[in-house]
């Protein structure tokens, strides 16, 4: 067995073990990335596409944000389609100045794996068997690698390998708290090279269901209907899909699509879950590792980073100046930062979506709430301060930063 030495090892090459790599290393930090999939299948991955300003102040901060810079679309506002009637909220206006800004993840993938590899920094792609070992006293991981086992000793782990990863699997069931809820459809999302329909983002609430207009580019869209969970993707051509977006568009919307062919088309189910807490020991729970949230906030992502914040600040903290006050309050901060994005993402998703379970009763309480927020600033303001994003601890990282000085490992 070969055995390596290191002060944290990431588990998980998604955006948030990256991006936490690529701020350790600017940092002077020490660490190994472990990821089960080949570096192609990472960066081919097509996720979600909104970045509030943490993650772009995160981006820059890891020094990852050229093409960011060139090729992201600020947006200052969005639209939200209700029956045919549509209203404009002004982020900006809202939220003294804010936005947000359309880039997609696996953009952002590619940036943070390209960063990674010009700086040839000790990755291992298409790791087998991880295991996580003692993460409470003396931590370490094993793996099988090219036909070879390894044993990396180290001080910290990071699990950053997503819902189904070994990170969270690893922890006694009786350690841990989850919540969950599964809502009673999915989103049937559709890319394709055509310009997109509308400058912002358009959501739908019709009668026939939600629907999402979205971009990746100027001439890259992506578009999204609400589907039954018993549907199969394999069931859509891309003739039926436009022609449903179509019947759940305004008129003008309608005319203005360009449809064209399919570049990918998936049903992705949607879903709320927490696990509680997020730190057990020298283990650390980020991203979807630790939450998940329905994708109609755009939260996924972002709260990814916001966790890689304060654990980025965590760690430098613990290696410059010897003080395991951020590691201690890691789970606190991020759990308080997740619930009220969880709460957000259910609320946009129950109050847009058709639940079929609904009762009339019910259906008219939905619209009642949602004409209130689109008819009254006060309401408008709640939407665009959440959907920009909340705060989080990038200022403190970035004096972190400024002082510099972390400590090797021996």
């Amino acid at each position: 067995m070969k055995k390596l030495n290191t002060q944290v090892v990431i588990i998980g090459s998604g955006p948030a073990g990256l991006l936490l790599g690529q701020l350790l290393y600017k940092a002077g930090i020490e660490h190994v990335l472990l990821e089960q999939r080949s570096a192609e299948y990472v960066a081919a991955r097509i996720r979600a596409g909104i970045l509030e300003q943490v993650s772009v102040d995160l981006l820059h901060l890891a020094g990852v944000d050229q093409h960011l810079k060139q090729q992201g679309l600020p947006h200052s506002g969005i639209e939200i389609l209700s029956h045919g009637t549509k209203y404009r909220i002004d982020l900006s206006a809202l939220t003294q100045g804010k936005q947000v800004t359309v880039y997609g993840q696996t953009e952002v993938t590619k940036d943070l794996m390209q960063a990674r590899q010009q700086e040839q920094l000790s990755s291992f792609y298409e790791a087998q068997n991880v295991q996580i070992h003692d993460f409470d006293n003396a931590p370490k991981v094993t793996f099988d690698y090219q036909g070879e086992q390894y044993q990396i000793d180290c001080e910290f782990i990071a699990g950053c390998d997503g819902y189904h990863g070994v990170s969270r699997a690893s922890i006694p069931q009786e350690r841990i708290q989850t919540f969950e809820k599964v809502y009673p459809f999915g989103w049937l999302g559709l890319l394709a090279d055509v310009p997109p329909v509308a400058d912002e983002l358009i959501y739908v609430q019709s009668e026939r269901g939600f629907a999402l207009c979205s971009m990746r580019s100027n001439t890259r869209s992506r578009y999204y209907l609400q589907v039954p969970l018993t549907d199969k993707v394999e069931n859509w051509s891309d003739e039926q899909f436009w022609e449903e977006l179509k019947r759940r568009l305004d008129p003008e919307s309608r005319e203005k699509l360009v449809t064209g062919a399919s570049l990918e088309k998936s049903i992705a189910p949607l879903r709320s879950f927490v696990t509680e807490p997020m730190r057990l020991g020298k283990l650390f729970l980020a991203g979807d590792a630790a939450h998940i949230v329905p994708p109609t906030g755009a939260k996924g992502l972002n709260l990814a980073a916001s966790d890689i914040a304060y654990l980025a600040s965590a760690l430098i903290e613990y290696y410059q100046h010897g003080s395991e006050q951020g590691i201690e309050q890691y789970s606190e901060k991020c759990l308080q930062r997740v619930w009220k994005a969880e709460r957000f993402s259910w609320w946009m998703t129950n109050l847009l979506h058709d639940f079929e379970g609904d009762t009339a009763f019910e259906k008219k309480l939905k619209q009642a709430e949602l004409n209130y927020v689109l008819g009254s600033e006060a309401g408008q303001a709640t939407l665009a301060e959440n959907y920009v994003g909340l705060p989080c601890e990038v200022e403190h990282l970035q004096q972190l930063f400024a002082e510099g000085n972390c400590q090797k490992a021996s």
